[in-house]
């Protein structure tokens, strides 16, 4: 669980809201059930920090990060209109059936967007220090809906084990598990669990892949 300390402070960025260092992810073997918690499935994407104000939008993502983002951008803008949002999730590349494909990510196809499962400031507030459940509950209001470049990652309460075995089935990454009474600090401890099952993409794919997933260090996207 998070302990307390002092942030250093953030550095801005050109849209003008603070620069956000991501939560990272420790790895776990098994999944697990509790109440206190949240569980997400790993899209096949890449994590990033989305910041838009005005009709100005960023995207802090991997360096290696090969598909265009520019329109995704824009997109992401004009669905927000005009809120000031810093959101983390992930780039993903979707197929006409609206599934992320990794393969299309890696090689720069298919229709980009970003899907969300954080909101961390919303005009003009900080909203890193209120719990998970609360932010979780702001990021629904923020987005009621899905679009096309800009929707919400899916949230199971309580039911960590159920959800695994269905990322299983649907042969994706693996999932993650959040305290819903968790700040969003670098010092708060939320839980990889990946799929050991797994299939990548063949042809030299998987490898590079595995790289890209290695490198942490975020490139803002402008």
């Amino acid at each position: 669980m998070p302990t307390d300390v002092t942030l250093a402070p953030p550095v801005s960025s050109a849209t003008g809201l603070s620069q956000v260092e991501l939560v990272s992810l420790v790895p776990r073997r098994e999944p697990f059930d509790d109440p206190a918690w949240v569980f997400e499935p790993q899209y096949d994407g890449f994590r990033a920090i989305l910041y838009c104000s005005g009709h100005s939008c960023e995207i802090d993502a991997f360096r290696t990060l090969n598909h265009p983002v520019q329109d995704l951008r824009d997109r992401v803008a004009e669905v927000l209109d005009g809120r000031e949002a810093i959101l983390e999730g992930q780039i993903v590349a979707l197929d006409r059936q609206g599934k992320p494909v990794l393969q299309h990510l890696l090689q720069g196809e298919g229709y980009p967007a970003f899907a969300a499962c954080d909101v961390l400031w919303l005009d003009g507030a900080d909203l890193r220090e209120r719990p998970l459940k609360k932010r979780k509950e702001l990021l629904t209001e923020l987005l009621p809906e899905d679009t096309g470049p800009l929707y919400k990652v899916l949230t199971i309460e309580e039911h960590g084990r159920a959800l695994f075995g269905a990322i299983k089935r649907l042969d994706l990454g693996g999932i993650v598990a959040k305290c819903q009474h968790d700040p969003y600090r670098v010092t708060t401890v939320w839980y990889e669990i990946r799929n050991p099952g797994r299939s990548l993409p063949t042809d030299g794919w998987a490898e590079t892949f595995r790289q890209r997933a290695r490198h942490r260090t975020p490139n803002r996207e402008q």
